[in-house]
């Protein structure tokens, strides 16, 4: 997603193979991002150290930065060079570079580290635990009090911890620690112990845990301590890796036994006005890797967070949950699927939905985590979000252990809109892409141009996020049947951030409604793919809400033809080894739907066409509603009831034929169809409940009977199709007539001659010029000849369409009418002058009421009678004006015509 925007000023993005210009400036630049998020995903450049970050704080414009690593040096690119910082660094909150306070926590022997810092109430203070022996060669015992202002330790602070201290709260008079440590002074104390703020001296605080304590965190009124960690008991009572305790005595307030698995742990506690959240790590299976929102009334959870991979800070900050984890698998709360390591996330602190927030770190060094602290850091009035791990990158760029986000100047633009285009008769076109990527944005703004316009011609606004990035459409109701349109599609952001425009999208109006798709959609269609995709990796949906696109995965073949509905619809090829197509939106499934697909192949193991997962790109774990292949070519619809329920075909498939097979279920049970004849029944009324995907091309096939030698299909698929009820098996049959009734054919034309007639030269010829002109004062006429076929057998001709396109010079378009009118005098275009034009007839063929300038391909439809009747010989067509405004065009010699002039004419039956 991280494009640059280049310059704010610019006003204008060239179209790549139009010549046209889309006015990108047009878009005024914001300051905001998608509320409530309130930091950018842009990573800033940030000095770095050479280990990992465990613990961050701020205070007056500065970051305080501890971990175990031994120096820091500039961020790639930048100049400079690395300085020792052994375990500590203190940076400028806005600049990101070091300061002028130095400090060395080391240890007489092993490896010092610094894993907690926290500030005291009025900043003047800041507090450090971890393992070592001194600061800056003052002796400590794994907790120093550092004077901010002057950048020196405090003498007069002296706790003596036993052992690393992991986490450390402080108050106006006293400071928490929790850690492994068993004594403090000498004294025993659990792995949590109090101390005054001033010298350190022991507080009577007793909260003594069985296991390390990793978290510590004060109440807002002071009253009550939250800790968590790994232990099991808590002054002897049951409450594990989470627990409430009285400030002052330690006492127990709240206990959690058996509120956490037994195999997790809290690594960090955050708390805001209103309630509390922990960080949770789990090990082994069934585990909770989440996040817990708990109130502060009475302590009782609010919501939880059960995504899978393991959370290792919390940060709430105006109403946002942000947090460190690598989140893989957040399927239990409806969102992705196992897959994919996603480290920083953002959530409301009331629910468990996530945010449009997701810049990333790699798992890095060390024990492989990723980012492990965050904290905020302001400096003149702007907060700044600073993440530190053991990260090696930040959204794909070199940054170790170090990274921080500002609450300004977005500069990401969103990804480039997959677009693409289609006409399923005379009534319009619907522009349809997958809705882009902004690691900052969920609301983004999409502008719709059409034949290459400067002028947007829709605007649609959709939210997406890096999980959930559904199809987004438009339609446009000008476009004329038998006219050719080229859509291109853009996105931007709330700070104004534009991405490049989608490919060119085109798509021809049909003059009547295509039989096959349109019946598909009036049947009730709720997902429908044609697979007429060109680009990787969004396959379109054409159902008529136009929701449920999908997506490539591992690249099958597209546009493979001939598709089984005939014309000009494709199919898409599976290699039988990894590829499929998964959908993009995950759902439940009702009592009654039916499963719709054509398939090819003359394969002999088998294969999944299509069925219902709960993964997207690995094989699923839960699977069922799915129609596959056995071995022998036999075709299997099952659902899973708790047992396998299956219907299978007699006869075999695989012949390299195209068929068609529906699948359905409803209150009379299960039905299989083939080619349009029933091939079976089952008095099965119900499926596996659960949420998933729609998926062809490949799933999970374990435990089915006749399960075929591979889970992948080899072959093609087309016009796949699942509806929310049972298709009648007379619309089962309709269906395999409708396409297998002959399809119109579509007979694409160039000009054989063409050349133009200019007033003001009467006797020079332009027959191998690349341009054509028109204009009515002073003349010019230009003539295209095309050679017709005659109709193909059985076929009649429906409808006939001219294209031309407007050349790269300035003012090319023009404002004039523009009529197509037949020739009726002889001319070449090696021979025609003004002088020896030929005549030209009337009524008027066909027309267009002015044309813009910037070069992109127009089309006007032409009168089919007239065009019929010349079939199978040569037809002149005259392209002339009435008014002082001219037109030029392309010729069928220049470079850059794009095939044109062009004749496209359509045949069907009649």
């Amino acid at each position: 997603m991280r494009r640059s925007r280049g310059l704010a000023a610019a006003l204008a993005l060239s179209l790549a193979g139009t010549g046209a210009v889309v006015g990108l400036g047009l878009v005024p630049r914001a300051a905001a991002i998608t509320p409530p998020v309130a930091f950018t995903a842009d990573p800033l450049p940030t000095w770095q150290p050479n280990g990992v970050v465990w613990a961050l704080a701020e205070a007056g414009g500065t970051v305080f930065v501890g971990g175990t690593f031994s120096a820091v040096r500039p961020p790639a690119g930048a100049g400079g060079s690395e300085r020792p910082a052994v375990n500590f660094a203190a940076l400028d909150a806005a600049t990101g570079a070091p300061t002028s306070c130095n400090l060395s926590f080391t240890v007489g022997s092993g490896t010092a580290t610094v894993r907690a810092l926290t500030v005291s109430p009025d900043k003047k203070t800041l507090y450090a635990g971890g393992y070592f022996g001194a600061v800056n060669g003052t002796p400590v015992s794994s907790m120093a009090a550092i004077d901010v202002a002057t950048c020196t330790v405090k003498p007069a602070f002296r706790p003596a911890f036993a052992a690393t201290v992991r986490a450390v709260a402080v108050t106006g008079d006293t400071v928490y620690a929790g850690g492994d440590f068993l004594t403090v002074a000498g004294q025993p104390r659990g792995r949590f112990a109090a101390v005054t703020a001033a010298d350190g001296a022991l507080r009577p605080f007793r909260a003594d845990a069985d296991e390390p304590g990793r978290a510590v965190e004060v109440t807002p009124d002071g009253k009550n301590v939250l800790l968590g960690g790994d232990f099991f008991r808590v002054n002897g009572t049951d409450t594990h890796a989470l627990a409430v305790v009285d400030a002052a005595s330690g006492a127990l307030t709240k206990s959690y036994a058996g509120f956490i698995e037994t195999n997790s742990v809290v690594k960090d506690i955050a708390a805001d006005a209103t309630g509390f959240y922990t960080a949770n790590e789990g090990t082994g299976g069934g585990v909770f890797d989440g996040r817990i929102a708990l109130d502060l009334a009475g302590f009782g959870q609010r919501w939880r967070d059960t995504c899978l991979g393991a959370t290792q800070a919390v940060l709430p900050y105006q109403n946002v949950l942000y947090s460190a984890s690598h989140a893989h698998d957040c399927s239990s709360v409806g969102e992705f699927p196992d897959g994919q390591r996603h480290h920083l996330l953002a959530q409301p602190t009331t629910s468990t939905g996530k945010l449009g927030w997701s810049p990333d770190t790699n798992d890095g060094i060390g024990e492989g985590i990723g980012p492990r602290v965050m904290a905020v850091g302001s400096k003149a009035g702007v907060p700044y979000l600073w993440v530190g791990g053991e990260f090696t990158t930040v959204n794909g760029a070199a940054q170790q252990s170090l990274t921080r986000f500002s609450s300004a100047n977005d500069t990401g633009a969103p990804t480039v809109p997959v677009a693409s285009a289609a006409a399923f008769g005379p009534a319009g076109v619907q522009v349809r892409w997958r809705t882009s990527l902004d690691l900052d944005d969920s609301a983004l703004t999409y502008r719709i141009y059409r034949n290459g316009s400067a002028t947007p011609v829709g605007t649609v606004t959709a939210d997406s996020l890096f999980f959930k990035r559904p199809q987004a459409s438009w339609t446009d109701t000008t476009a004329q049947a038998g006219q050719t349109y080229t859509y291109r599609v853009t996105a931007t952001d709330a700070a104004g951030n534009v991405s490049a425009p989608s490919a060119p999208a085109s798509v021809t109006v049909p003059a009547s409604a295509e039989a096959y798709p349109s019946r598909v959609r009036a049947d009730g269609a709720q997902l429908y793919w044609r697979y007429d995709d060109a680009v990787l990796p969004y396959a379109a949906d054409s159902s008529a809400a136009g929701d449920q696109a999908g997506v490539h995965h591992n690249g099958p073949a597209l546009r493979q033809s001939p598709g089984a509905v005939g014309g000009a619809s494709t199919a898409i090829g599976f290699d039988g080894t990894n590829s499929h197509v998964y959908g993009d939106r995950r759902q439940s499934v009702g009592s009654t739907y039916s499963i719709e697909t054509w398939f090819r192949t003359n394969t002999t193991r088998g294969g999944k066409l299509v069925g219902f997962g709960n993964q997207q790109t690995s094989g699923s774990n839960r699977y069922d509603k799915h129609i596959y292949m056995t071995n022998d070519g036999r075709l299997v619809y099952g659902v899973y009831t708790g047992a396998t329920r299956t219907i299978s075909t007699a006869a075999a498939y695989n012949d390299d034929k195209w068929h068609h097979v529906v699948a359905t279920q409803g209150p009379g049970g299960m039905t299989l169809y083939v080619d349009g004849v029933q091939k079976g029944t089952l008095n099965v009324t119900t499926h596996e409940d659960f949420t998933g995907y729609w998926r062809t091309g490949f799933d999970g096939l374990g435990g089915w009977p006749d399960r075929p030698a591979s889970e992948h299909w080899a072959g093609r698929l087309d016009e796949t199709a699942v509806y929310p009820g049972v298709l009648s098996a007379a619309q089962v049959q309709n269906h395999y007539a409708l396409a297998s009734a002959p399809a119109d054919s579509v007979v694409q034309l160039t000009a054989a001659e063409d050349t133009y007639a200019n007033a003001g030269a009467p006797g020079t010829n332009y027959g191998t010029s690349g341009s054509l002109a028109v204009r009515g004062t002073s003349l010019y006429t230009s003539y295209l000849r095309f050679d017709l076929p005659a109709a193909p057998a059985g076929k009649v001709l429906k409808s006939a369409a001219l294209s031309v396109k407007t050349s790269t010079m300035a003012g090319a378009g023009t404002t004039d009418t523009v009529s197509v009118v037949p020739v009726t005098g002889a001319w070449s275009e090696g021979g025609t002058t003004y002088g020896n034009r030929p005549g030209t007839g009337a009524p008027a063929l066909g027309g267009f009421a002015g044309i813009p300038d910037g070069s992109a391909v127009h089309t006007t439809g032409l009168n089919t009678a007239a065009v019929a009747g010349a079939l199978g010989g040569s037809y002149s067509l005259a392209l002339t004006s009435t008014g002082t405004d001219a037109l030029w065009l392309w010729s069928s010699e220049a470079a850059a015509n794009e095939g044109t002039p062009q004749l496209r004419l359509t045949f069907g039956a009649p």
